[in-house]
């Protein structure tokens, strides 16, 4: 990780120590020169150095020969598209760079991150089979799962955050996906990957799936750990600025493949603008990154030491539960810092209400630092009993760090707390 740890020292991913960016790519993520450079085909249309918007809904063909061809898979042009729903070739772009960029066979991109992780669930799934979830997914997903699929025949098992023994035991022979967060939304749990891939696979035909949107290929490569299949919210770091929607998945070509026959029906596809500004964020992904990983890491310290605070949910601190896990697997611990402050959710709307710097809003990953609480932002409609059941306290506060200095988002906190 970057920065340095609790102690003061600098802190390196996995055994290696010395300079980060001499990293093993895929243990410890990407670098900048490939979140700037990994899969930018040689030549675009013009020679144009950035990507071109191919803002189109349908292609045309010469004559019905060529259409024929086509059909039957014998065109020679492999970006060869028949209609905007099946594919567009700035989309396609963005599809190969993130592949390289998570070291997998392909990606597929979609409209949003919910509609990567429903079209996936809903293309690798039918009635009758069965679905493992640790309980600190994403509120959304979680919710696909329990009240969407279920009326569709698929049954889920909730298993503790991280608790791979309890995973082992939930399997059935009817389960073919087990989806995860690594870290998760908003405690920053970190599951050990090789470990998850490992127990999908003494039970055959059981997918593992890791939402990594938290990592982004800078910080981790799950894929590298052997699991089946990673999805990001686009529209969070990847994207990078708050001003696009999308969603992607990757892993193996039959995966993808039947996960793109599955899109063309549901229709979830990214349009070529969307692609384009996911592209141009992709280029910066490192450089943010490694600013948000500093920061958080600084604002997590400063937060822990306060008295005000209670708890800091950061796994970039040795007292982090996860902390083992993601020193060894992750470059950075990311940007989002959650922590619970001392007096009450009254106590922390005080806070978050004095905040001049973070902005209190949704979403996370852009260069902007956001601040909320996940008790009125995401669990707004629950009461003191339903909050508990899902593990949110009332006195919760999430931060995702943006890229301003780390010094005038440290000051920023410390004033807010003075309210507190």
């Amino acid at each position: 990780m970057s920065g340095s740890d609790d102690r003061g020292r600098p802190f390196v991913a996995g055994p290696e120590s010395g300079r980060r960016d001499t990293l093993p790519v895929g243990t410890a993520g990407i670098g900048s020169t490939q979140a700037v450079h990994a899969g930018v085909p040689p030549l675009r249309p013009n020679h144009a150095l950035a990507p071109a918007i191919a803002q189109t809904a349908t292609y045309k063909f010469r004559d019905t020969a060529e259409l024929v061809r086509y059909m039957q898979g014998g065109d020679p042009d492999p970006h060869r598209e028949e209609y905007g729903r099946y594919g567009n070739p700035t989309v396609q772009e963005l599809e190969q760079r993130m592949a390289a960029l998570e070291g997998t066979e392909e990606s597929l991109a979609f409209a949003s991150g919910m509609s990567a992780i429903t079209t996936l669930l809903l293309g690798l799934t039918k009635a009758g089979d069965h679905v493992v979830l640790f309980d600190d997914c994403y509120r959304r997903t979680r919710q696909f799962v329990t009240t969407v699929l279920s009326r569709f025949g698929v049954e889920h098992t909730l298993v503790p955050a991280t608790d791979l023994k309890a995973l082992d035991q939930a399997i059935t022979p009817k389960t073919r996906v087990v989806l995860s967060e690594s870290p998760s939304n908003p405690y920053n749990h970190c599951l050990d990957l090789e470990e998850l891939a490992a127990v999908c696979r003494r039970h055959g035909r059981v997918r593992s799936v890791v939402d990594a949107t938290f990592a982004t290929p800078y910080n981790c490569r799950p894929a590298a750990f052997g699991v089946d299949l990673v999805v990001h919210s686009a529209t969070k770091y990847l994207g990078g600025h708050n001003d696009v929607m999308g969603g992607v998945v990757s892993g193996p070509r039959q995966l993808i493949s039947l996960l793109r026959e599955t899109r063309g029906v549901l229709g979830g596809v990214l349009d070529p603008h969307a692609a384009f500004l996911l592209l141009r964020g992709l280029r910066t992904l490192g450089v943010r990154m490694e600013r948000q990983n500093r920061s958080a890491q600084a604002v997590a310290m400063a937060l822990r030491a306060h008295s005000k605070i209670e708890r800091v949910f950061y796994a970039g601190l040795v007292e982090h539960p996860s902390y083992p896990v993601a020193s060894r697997q992750l470059r950075g611990a990311g940007g989002i810092v959650s922590f619970i402050v001392q007096g009450g959710e009254q106590a922390a709307s005080r806070l978050v209400d004095h905040c001049q710097l973070a902005t209190l809003a949704s979403s996370l990953g852009g260069v902007e630092t956001l601040i909320e609480q996940p008790r009125f932002m995401s669990y707004f409609e629950l009461d003191e009993a339903g909050l508990r059941q899902v593990g949110i306290d009332p006195a919760l506060v999430r931060l995702a760090v943006g890229i301003e200095d780390t010094d005038d988002i440290v000051s920023d906190l410390l004033h807010a707390l003075d309210y507190v």
